[in-house]
């Protein structure tokens, strides 16, 4: 059994927070997840979606079919309604002319009285009352994830508003809790396997689809006593990273293809000093800057030809979040071992 949710909105609209929340509360419901985001770069506007995959097997990608729209938007109804299977289900603000199950919910107006800010809340107990889940799970979610008290509660109290504004089921799962698994990504699983190999040091400027794992690491320094730099290039960053190992501190720094175009030098500069360093290369697509929100694996051939010169270098790409969590983890181990650099390759889809 697999079952798809589509989440379509604007950027600025929380499409990210409605992910998490949703995500995290499937996941600790015992559904294996899977997600992943298409947007464009830019700070507001546009279209944006999040696919949200569930199943009681091991998924290892998205699929096409749309089996739950929550459509923030009319656009995102008129971009997506072809994807939608039969017998699918839409969650819409307000009416749609639509074949298809409409689930309004009046989410603008129950929020303007609480918290307009956190409406978001309301589309995401809607989902679980579809699924005839409880909303134990996204009650602990919500309080993790929002720091402060008043905005939990608000967040509670339009969930719960939402969850009660659904009057019928779409699918009744069956489930076994998913045991000895975590709720992370490729980005996130990276920064976890550095900090368990021991790194002190983590410097980068933040160039995405890579900056996950800066904000991760950063997010645990005080916690694990790792100091993280934000450095003001690419160059710098390298450079600081490879000043660091060479006064003997395990340390890494991470960016994307043009910011590796960057560090060339450098890493030629690690090969023949017999510095270990380990870069994290969280691929792009195309030449110069690229674009940044969307993926390839272009940078194979690059990365195995880095640097003029001839040196050892060894180039790692994990497969998914938990072999990048271990191949990060082998990296470090490997560059210590044999004094040499090591390229980390993933990529927007994988972060």
């Amino acid at each position: 059994m697999d079952l798809n949710i589509l989440i379509g909105g604007e950027a600025g609209q929380g499409l990210k927070t409605i992910e998490t929340l949703l995500g995290k509360a499937l996941f600790r419901q015992g559904f294996n997840v899977y997600t992943t985001r298409n947007y464009m770069s830019r700070i507001r506007g546009g279209h944006n979606f999040v696919k949200i995959r569930i199943g009681t097997e091991k998924i290892h990608g998205p699929a096409e079919k749309v089996d739950i729209l929550v459509a923030l938007n009319e656009e995102s109804y008129l971009r997506h309604k072809d994807e939608l299977v039969e017998n699918s289900a839409i969650i819409y603000d307000g009416k749609l002319d639509t074949d298809h199950q409409l689930f309004s919910v009046n989410a603008k107006e129950m929020a303007s009285d609480i918290n307009p800010k956190a409406l978001n809340s309301i589309f995401t107990g809607a989902v679980l009352k579809l699924l005839n889940l409880d909303t134990d799970n996204i009650e602990e979610v919500i309080s993790e994830f929002f720091s402060r008290e008043n905005i939990i509660e608000d967040n509670l109290k339009l969930m719960k508003k939402g969850y009660d504004s659904i009057n019928k089921y779409y699918y009744c799962p069956d489930l076994n809790p998913v045991k000895n698994q975590l709720f992370i990504d490729g980005n996130d699983a990276i920064g976890l396997g550095a900090l368990a190999a021991g790194i002190k040091y983590y410097t980068a400027y933040p160039m995405s689809p890579s900056t996950g794992i800066l904000n991760y690491i950063a997010g645990k320094q005080s916690e694990l006593d790792v100091a993280v730099e934000q450095a003001e290039d690419e160059i710098g960053a390298i450079n600081m990273a490879l000043g660091a190992s060479y006064g003997g501190v395990r340390s890494m720094t991470g960016t994307s293809g043009g910011g590796l175009s960057l560090m060339a030098e450098s890493l030629g500069l690690a090969g023949i000093t017999e510095t270990p360093l380990v870069i994290a290369d969280v691929q792009r697509p195309g030449p110069a800057t690229g674009l940044p929100t969307r993926t390839e694996q272009g940078d194979l051939l690059f990365s195995i030809n880095i640097s003029q010169g001839e040196f050892p270098l060894m180039v790692i790409s994990p497969r998914d979040p938990e072999d990048a969590f271990y191949q990060t983890f082998r990296a470090l181990n490997l560059a210590d071992k044999y004094q040499i650099p090591v390229i980390l390759l993933s990529d927007q889809f994988l972060a």
